[in-house]
């Protein structure tokens, strides 16, 4: 009996060893494949025109990244702006002031939000949020980087909160035991001790939230205006690094520069993503650590 478990237990270790080096494999195929394609855009192009350029004209063969840039910067400061503080505070309550019954309820609305398509969410911007934004404001269009930082939020908000939580209820029972033991009322204890304790779990889902609103591509490319500018408020018109991969890629002449500029933002997206995931990690292992784990 004992000698089938052990089979059993080699097998399953071999079975996840060759699924975790395929992974891998994948990955490392795909970071190939986007630099082979981004290195003949760069022997045409020059790398600092391309960083530094402030026109993204693919007709008249201008490549300026600096426009998607900012743009994904808008949405992803409006996206954050608005997810962080909420995800924290629900956390909160879910962690220390909820009960079972309204724990069990926020958690499948958070589950379900988290499932939603980015499509669904697009339309609601567009129809929906655009219109109020544009009202609000004052505005010629509300399809800007305002409206699709706020959609965004809603993308991000599960995943803050889920790792939040998680890190919060990993705390050991004695942190809330010895701050009310001296004295702290229990306000005092959740911001005081409870989330400097749990700080890097909760950045780990900060930034694996980042990573979210940095990679989507449906719901901007529905609601920010498409509009490959400086955008000097969040109030303007905005293309992303996302949207312009999904919008050029379809009618692109294959081989072409513009073609190959298209992977190069698809090699930058690539960088912010595999560095976004890196500090995710560093304190998802720093947060066990500390628990202990």
């Amino acid at each position: 009996m004992h000698s089938i478990r052990k089979i059993k237990d080699s097998f399953m270790n071999g079975v996840h060893s060759v699924v975790g080096i395929f992974n891998i494999l994948i990955v490392i195929l795909i970071f190939i494949f986007i630099l082979v394609n981004s290195l003949s855009f760069f022997k045409e192009y020059p790398v600092s025109k391309f960083f530094t350029g402030t026109e993204w004209i693919s007709l008249s063969g201008k490549y300026g990244l600096l426009p998607l840039l900012v743009g994904s910067f808008w949405i992803t400061v409006v996206a954050l702006g608005i997810s962080i503080p909420i995800g924290i505070i629900t956390t909160i309550y879910l962690s220390e002031f909820a009960s079972k019954k309204m724990k069990k309820t926020l958690k499948i609305i958070i589950e379900t939000m988290s499932a939603l398509p980015s499509v669904v969410l697009g339309y609601l911007g567009l129809y929906v949020l655009s219109g109020f934004v544009k009202t609000t404001f004052g505005l010629p269009s509300g399809l800007n980087a305002l409206t699709g930082g706020i959609m965004l939020s809603f993308m991000a908000i599960p995943t803050i909160v889920s790792l939040s939580d998680d890190a919060l209820n990993a705390l050991d029972k004695s942190y809330r035991e010895a701050s009310l033991a001296l004295g702290a009322n229990k306000l005092e204890t959740v911001f005081k001790v409870l989330l400097p304790a749990a700080f890097p779990g909760i950045f780990a889902g900060i930034m694996l939230g980042f990573g979210r609103i940095i990679g989507e591509t449906m719901a901007v490319l529905m609601i920010t205006g498409n509009a490959p500018i400086m955008a000097k408020t969040p109030l303007s018109p905005v293309r992303t690094l996302t949207a312009t991969i999904a919008a050029e890629m379809g009618e692109v002449v294959q081989g072409s520069k513009h073609y190959h500029a298209l992977f190069a933002i698809g090699l930058v997206l690539f960088a912010i993503s595999f560095f976004t995931n890196s500090i995710a990690d560093r304190y998802i292992r720093k947060s066990r650590k500390l628990m202990g784990k």
